[in-house]
């Protein structure tokens, strides 16, 4: 599906702040991009600091492309032109520069010894979590904890990796009492969604943001009156444009990207975010209902 370029601060959900994360952002927008956009963009995700010292004339032509359309990228990816790209990108580069670590790849290249690959998925997995924390919206966090606490009822909708993940939230949920069903299966997520209503959540997990069978079933919810969040690493994407919140990941594709490894920690990390702000409303109920599910298993263990 080819999407149009779209502002990030103009999405819900979606912090806009310049100083934070900018390649975490850019990295989040860039399938949403214009063949030229997009070419501006992998040089700057090649080169973050040798681009924060060029001017946007030779930035443009590295990228056998124009001005215009590197002032394009810029306001694509929430800046509101060059000058500020710029400077985010030098206060980041430096930030990284300041470091206690070296950065690594998190690709994983034929030649690698084990304990590199070791180091490289254990740095990898670490930074999704660091970047995702560091531009989660807080405020679409709140209102997605809000409502889920205040919700009749829960459906969950993800397949593959974000199914399990979608799964972990409904087991966490149901533990503390609360009304909320998984649905990996497409066809049970699209019944289920046609019978949410107004006092109904529904939660779509999906790291592209593009799997056709769960951006279906948060559109069918939305339809229905449910309120809609969409948990993602990229946005803009189809999936948020079925949502009315956004939670966004910010994991970086690897070598062995099919095991969806980071992205699924990251998401992991969201679902925990969101899971302990609703756990935090009614403390005391949650503390009894946790301590009495446990006890119900413990002697199953042995």
């Amino acid at each position: 599906m080819k999407l149009l370029a779209i502002e990030v601060d103009t999405l819900p959900g979606v912090t806009s702040d310049p100083a934070r994360g900018v390649l975490v952002r850019i990295r989040a927008v860039l399938p949403s991009l214009r063949p030229a956009q997009r070419r501006v963009a992998e040089a700057v995700l090649r080169d973050p600091a040798g681009s924060a010292e060029l001017p946007i004339g030779r930035l443009a032509q590295q990228c056998a492309t124009s001005a215009a359309t590197v002032m394009r990228f810029c306001r694509s990816a929430g800046f509101r032109g060059y000058p500020e790209l710029r400077l985010a990108l030098a206060r980041e580069t430096g930030r990284e520069d300041a470091g206690d670590g070296v950065a690594l790849s998190p690709d994983i290249d034929p030649g690698d010894s084990l304990a590199e690959v070791v180091a490289k998925i254990a740095f990898t997995d670490a930074a999704a979590v660091q970047d995702t924390a560091a531009t989660l919206d807080l405020d679409a966090l709140a209102a997605a904890v809000d409502a889920v606490a205040a919700a009749r009822r829960v459906d969950v909708y993800g397949l593959g990796a974000s199914g399990f993940v979608g799964q972990d939230l409904q087991q966490k949920l149901h533990r503390i009492g609360l009304l909320a069903f998984a649905w990996p299966d497409p066809h049970a997520a699209l019944t289920s969604a046609a019978l949410l209503d107004t006092d109904s959540v529904a939660i779509a997990i999906s790291h592209t943001g593009t799997t056709t069978d769960t951006v279906d079933a948060l559109r069918v919810a939305r339809e229905s009156g449910a309120r809609t969040v969409a948990v993602t690493n990229f946005v803009p994407s189809p999936l948020t444009g079925c949502a009315d919140l956004v939670l966004a990941t910010a994991a970086r594709e690897t070598t062995f990207r099919s095991g969806a490894m980071a992205s699924r920690i990251a998401q992991l990390a969201v679902i925990d975010c969101l899971f302990v702000g609703v756990a935090q409303r009614s403390y005391d109920r949650t503390i009894d209902r946790l301590t009495r599910t446990h006890r119900a298993v413990q002697s199953r263990r042995g």
